[in-house]
């Protein structure tokens, strides 16, 4: 049954990866950014997939930006039924030279951002008893020199997830974080070619989220650990 499914931070990367393969799979997918034209540009690339894309701006520290979000998702298809929190960012330096504003950049999106993005669509989420993911790491398990910023808020979005998927599991809301290990993506300024084939690849993870939406409703995976198969080469 096709779904609707609303990814934050959509327009590259791992989001986009991910609305290509859900897409490909017969859904009708919502995608967000914060800037218009990369949002435009991301649903015209998509459509050759499928006509069934919306884009919307929003930035995930903004609640309002992810009200009408939502507002503007359930206009255009009436209802929303899954919501992929990927939408983060990081910078990784010691902890004796991580600015403020890098701390704040980095708690804001990558944990408030989550709680944002719950917090607008959760009396939607109620009424479909959808299903509400996140995209935290590796780093919320494991801890490394040059992380302490990127580490507390992934390990917050795991905490906060957890909890979460209890706090709604009565509404018949399935909670889950997704824990990837090295993917192949722009993030941290990283450019993907042949270096990265190693990595897991942004359409593994729509696979998933895929595999997750078409388990029976009874089994919740709700925290998994998503590594490469092989070491980097």
């Amino acid at each position: 049954m096709s779904k609707v499914i609303y990814i934050t931070g959509g327009t590259k990367g791992i989001g986009f990866g991910i609305a290509e393969v859900l897409l490909k799979n017969g859904h009708k997918v919502a995608i967000s950014g914060r800037k218009q034209e990369d949002v435009d540009k991301a649903v015209s690339d998509l459509k050759v997939i499928s006509e069934s894309i919306f884009g919307v701006s929003s930035d995930v520290r903004n609640f309002a930006d992810e009200e009408n979000a939502v507002s503007e998702i359930k206009e255009r298809f009436g209802k929303l039924d899954v919501v992929v929190a990927n939408a983060g960012l990081g910078v990784f330096k010691p902890v004796d030279e991580l600015s403020i504003e890098d701390w704040n950049a980095m708690q804001e999106t990558n944990l408030t951002g989550c709680f944002y993005s719950l917090k607008a669509s959760v009396e939607e989420l109620k009424k479909s008893e959808g299903y509400y993911i996140t995209i935290a790491s590796l780093a919320g398990t494991n801890f490394f020199e040059n992380g302490a910023g990127y580490n507390a808020s992934k390990f917050g979005v795991v905490g906060f997830t957890q909890a979460a998927m209890i706090d709604l599991r009565k509404y018949n809301i399935k909670v889950s974080t997704i824990m990837p290990g090295s993917v192949a993506t722009y993030f941290n300024g990283n450019v993907p070619s042949e270096k990265d084939e190693w990595k897991i690849q942004p359409e593994d993870m729509g696979n998933l989220i895929l595999d997750m939406l078409n388990m029976n409703p009874r089994v919740l995976p709700s925290k998994i650990e998503f590594r490469a198969s092989q070491v980097k080469k």
